[in-house]
């Protein structure tokens, strides 16, 4: 016969517990993953500038990379500004 398990049994280390993040927590967190696609955008930018010393006759192609890149990091920024803004806000 199986054993039932109650409420009542669970020690107390077992029981999960939601802690909530502070405002300055969550930017910082938001913060470090944002950055991570701002690299990428300069990343798409340095291939971009290797594809055109690379190879000059393709240098629409490396200059569309760049372009991509530059698109990439000023989203980014712009998203990274306005989250920043609605922190501060929240203040």
């Amino acid at each position: 016969m199986a054993k039932k398990k109650t409420k009542g049994n669970t020690p107390s280390f077992l029981k999960k517990i939601k802690r909530r993040m502070t405002a300055d927590q969550e930017f910082e967190i938001m913060r470090m993953v944002l950055d991570k696609f701002l690299w990428l955008g300069f990343i798409i930018m340095a291939f971009g500038l290797y594809l055109m010393i690379r190879a000059p006759e393709l240098m629409y192609k490396g200059f569309t990379m760049i372009v991509a890149g530059g698109i990439v990091l000023i989203l980014f920024t712009i998203l990274i500004v306005k989250e920043f803004e609605i922190i501060k806000a929240g203040e």
